[in-house]
């Protein structure tokens, strides 16, 4: 077995491909329009299935926003520096309707050096730095 995907439900198609490629680094892998069924769909990644785990945003016709609920957390992102990457989300994410929401630093009682960012929808992402695991 292997993780082939995550799906997340988003507002606007557009404007969450435009954060996960502009801000996040993310290719568009291929996309999906389904007008009988009322939904389009994107996929997106640092590469493509197999050899990488895929991000799948759902846009259902006429929906703009989703209650996040109690039960979703976040998705997490490996990155090589943590601070690099928070000021290049930090200085795209504002036009695009994300933003930082926890600053890098250590998680609560380990090294581990992590950060968290908020996309357009609200979702959480959390990044970990590479070698603090």
């Amino acid at each position: 077995m292997r993780l082939l995907h995550t799906m997340l439900r988003v507002g606007n198609l557009q404007r969450s491909i435009d954060f996960y490629t502009q801000v996040m680094g993310m290719q568009l892998l291929r996309t999906t329009d389904r007008p009988e069924q009322q939904y389009s769909l994107a996929f997106l990644g640092y590469g493509a299935n197999p050899e990488h785990a895929e991000l799948e945003l759902t846009y259902n016709y006429g929906v703009e926003r989703y209650e996040m609920g109690t039960a979703y957390g976040h998705i997490a992102i490996g990155v090589d520096d943590i601070v690099a990457t928070c000021e290049a989300v930090r200085s795209k994410a504002a036009a695009l309707g994300g933003g930082i929401t926890r600053e890098p630093g250590p998680v609560k009682g380990g090294k581990t050096l992590i950060a968290f960012i908020t996309d357009p929808d609200g979702y959480k992402v959390e990044l970990i730095q590479h070698g603090t695991l």
